[in-house]
């Protein structure tokens, strides 16, 4: 190349004269005037400042939860509310139960430790002891009450329908003083599924000396294939109808492992689930989630994501929910 040529190009050698420039009007656009915020006046209704968010991101994937949950609900489709212990843990359960009672949320599942987490409020009005100073003298977990009971649940649930509906059921005809607190009484009273799918090892009470093993895996295995069956009628009833929702909200691991395998059996089984939305709901973003739950089991556009607190995103959620149901 020679020195005059060299002058016509730029440090890097590239030939800046030949970028392709277009018109902004030309261009797709992610944010119009549309989608900004509207400030509120204080003392505004719920629903005045719901519609003024922004309709970007996380605020826009609050609408479509709401809304496909809307639909699935009008549409005779399934809700179901797949939940670790934290949901317990931050008071979320009388939304929950308010949601169930509603008829809005039709199922609930959970793992060993919301289970845990239900009794012990239902029970106490307790729950959640300090790990950092237990675990240090061994008595993390040692409490013969939720053992006891937790077992009794596993050796009913065994035989009679799972260890969810069994807890539940426990629960509702005992005098526990807040059992009117407890998400299994609920989904008793309203006659829906409740399953409670158990890792051997990851719950206190399988440090139980009389922890059954043969009746938890029963117990929990009869829930895994009533889940199943919850999960192979999220698909929509008809070309153009609404689909169920599944809504995993602080499970990182078990809960997505539990549904992708259910989802892979209803689809096994000959069930479309075409149509089903799915979300996650967490304070962090986790591979399984967003593997399982809002990437691999649905068609694009299907599956949702909202980061952040559950004391906040579950009663910003049940609103929402309620505002647009109209009840």
């Amino acid at each position: 190349m020679s020195d005059a040529e060299q002058t016509d190009l730029g440090p890097a050698g590239l030939d800046w004269s030949r970028v392709r420039m277009k018109s902004r009007q030309r261009r797709r656009h992610k944010v119009t005037l549309a989608a900004l915020g509207k400030p509120t006046p204080a003392g505004c209704l719920f629903r005045q400042w719901l519609e003024s968010l922004p309709d970007v991101l996380g605020a826009g994937q609050l609408r479509q939860i709401v809304a496909a949950i809307v639909a699935a609900r009008r549409g005779g489709r399934p809700v179901v509310l797949a939940f670790g212990g934290h949901v317990i843990k931050t008071g979320c359960s009388p939304l929950v139960i308010d949601l169930i009672e509603r008829g809005i949320i039709t199922a609930i599942a959970t793992n060993g430790a919301g289970a845990i987490h239900d009794l012990e409020l239902a029970e106490t009005g307790m729950t959640s002891e300090d790990v950092a100073e237990t675990i240090r003298d061994g008595s993390f977990g040692m409490v013969y009450e939720t053992c006891q009971r937790m077992n009794q649940a596993a050796r009913l649930g065994a035989g009679q329908g799972g260890l969810g509906r069994a807890l539940g059921k426990l629960l509702e005809e005992s005098q526990a003083p807040h059992k009117r607190l407890s998400l299994f009484a609920a989904a008793y009273r309203a006659r829906i599924p409740a399953t409670v799918h158990v890792a051997i090892g990851t719950d206190t009470v399988h440090a139980d000396p009389q922890a059954d093993g043969a009746a938890i895996g029963a117990a929990s295995l009869a829930d895994f294939r009533t889940i199943c069956a919850v999960v192979a009628e999220l698909g929509a009833s008809g070309c153009g109808q609404p689909g169920g929702v599944w809504l995993n909200c602080g499970s990182a691991v078990i809960l997505p492992e539990v549904f992708l395998k259910a989802v892979s059996v209803a689809r096994n089984l000959g069930h479309s689930l075409e149509g089903m939305h799915t979300a996650n709901l967490d304070m962090l973003q986790h591979y399984r989630p967003t593997q399982n739950v809002i990437t691999r089991p649905v068609q694009p556009g299907h599956g949702h994501q909202l980061l952040g607190q559950h004391e906040i995103l579950l009663p910003l959620l049940r609103q929402a929910i309620i505002e647009a149901w109209g009840t």
